[in-house]
């Protein structure tokens, strides 16, 4: 077991299919005072295999935080999701959903699922980088991350 360092990088996997979000997303994380490592999946299968360390992924760093998309291709959100909380080693990874839906049913089953927050994406653009900023301030300036078990 790692001993917690706070001046360590935090690595963040982006589990995103929408190339402009996650280009957004990347850009207003890289502006951050917060030193970060964001890696980027673009499906379900693909966040699946960073995370167990498979396929194109085998070098891969377990993220200290996990931003998933819930409308993905290959494997939905909801499924990886489920498939992370589900999973003794992997389940203590703050997961925040930041997706397009509003549904109810969404919020529910996603809380239900152990999601650690529920972003709505704003279209705005302007609104869009406020809701990453405000990522950044919280889950990346003022919470303490588990210590990494590789």
């Amino acid at each position: 077991m790692s001993t917690y360092n706070p001046s360590k990088a935090i690595d963040i996997l982006l589990i995103e299919d929408s190339r402009s979000d996650a280009l957004l997303t990347i850009e207003s994380l890289s502006e951050s005072t917060t030193v970060n490592k964001l890696h980027w999946v673009r499906d379900g299968v693909a966040a699946i295999d960073f995370l167990y360390k498979q396929g194109d992924y085998t070098d891969a760093p377990r993220p200290d935080l996990i931003l998933l998309d819930l409308n993905l291709p290959k494997k939905n959100g909801r499924d990886v999701l489920a498939q992370i909380k589900g999973d003794d080693d992997l389940k203590t990874i703050p997961v925040i959903v930041l997706t397009t839906s509003t549904d109810e049913e969404d919020v529910l089953r996603i809380y239900a699922l152990q999601a650690n927050s529920y972003l709505v994406k704003p279209i705005d653009l302007e609104q869009f980088i406020a809701v990453v900023k405000s990522i950044e301030n919280f889950w990346l300036a003022s919470v303490t991350f588990p210590p990494k078990v590789e």
